[in-house]
């Protein structure tokens, strides 16, 4: 069975009579749909609409309290409990930075373990992501089995971006990172910061940039952050890579211009090609409209 630690991962924890209500003013993801479970995909935005921060939202059973924990890129972690600390006025909460004493360990190809082991639930994302969990910090080096190198092939391979590696914080919006087809905003929930920005471009379809999977030529990825170009013009910028197989961060309608010119796209100078995943439902470049 598969599994890593994933040690650059920390946990926050919300916790107090008050905590769904003050999460679910916050961020994208519909708290009534958050059990102990089931988590979420969610993130915290700017009033503008872009992600501050994206992470996986895990609950407690209500017999040991009930919190929430959020699962975020540990360097990242103090800077979320701070931000989250800034909402809190006179709502009954705690909010904590854990991730001294809790770790983020995940799994895939087998059963998930039981619950005795800490959070545990199925990876909200894909379910061929497997199982994540929030476990005791002494605990983790059990799930230790392989490097997790291995869990972000895996990820980078399923088409799955990550927050701090393919995009950055600040810089993007919840579509742009595909957060719209992984289930991590909820369109018909109460209003969170920067709902308004990510409502209109649901509805109108303004959402031009998104993160696409590839498979570069040759078998090697490019490096992170060099530019993704077709006939001499950018299209945007490349994410993580691994095993031959990269995200990038591209402007679908150039994409879209430069194959039907019969361009070659590259990313770092390697010719790439563009692979939709199935989970994948906008139009895609290269491929009929009719995909949605």
């Amino acid at each position: 069975m598969p599994s890593v630690h994933l040690a650059d991962r920390g946990v926050v924890r919300v916790s107090g009579d008050d905590a769904k209500t003050f999460l679910d003013n916050l961020i994208t993801c519909d708290l009534d749909r958050i059990t102990p479970e089931a988590a979420r995909l969610g993130a915290l935005l700017t009033p503008q609409g872009k992600i501050l921060f994206d992470f996986l939202v895990f609950q407690a059973p209500q017999e040991i309290g009930g919190a929430y924990y959020l699962d975020v890129l540990k360097v990242f972690a103090p800077d979320l409990a701070k931000r989250l600390g800034f909402y809190r006025l006179r709502a009954k909460v705690a909010i904590e930075d854990l991730s001294d004493s809790l770790a983020v360990v995940a799994g895939w190809d087998a059963p998930r373990p039981s619950d005795e082991a800490g959070l545990v639930a199925e990876d909200p994302r894909l379910p061929a992501l497997g199982w994540r969990a929030i476990v005791a910090a002494e605990d983790a080096g059990e799930f230790a089995k392989d490097p997790a190198e291995a869990y972000h092939a895996r990820r980078i391979a399923l088409g799955v971006p990550e927050g701090g590696r393919d995009f950055l914080f600040g810089d993007a919006f919840p579509h742009e990172a595909l957060m719209d087809q992984l289930q991590g905003v909820d369109f018909d929930k109460g209003c969170y910061v920067g709902q308004e920005v990510v409502s209109r471009m649901q509805h109108r379809g303004t959402a031009r940039t998104r993160i696409v999977p590839a498979r570069y030529e040759g078998g090697f990825a490019a490096d992170l952050g060099v530019e993704v170009t077709a006939g001499g013009k950018v299209l945007g910028k490349t994410g993580t890579g691994a095993n031959g197989r990269g995200l990038l961060m591209i402007r679908l309608d150039r994409a879209e211009e430069a194959l039907k010119a019969g361009e070659t796209i590259r990313a770092g100078g390697i010719p790439v090609r563009l692979e939709r995943p199935a989970w994948i439902r906008f139009p895609f470049p290269g491929e009929p409209s009719s995909v949605t």
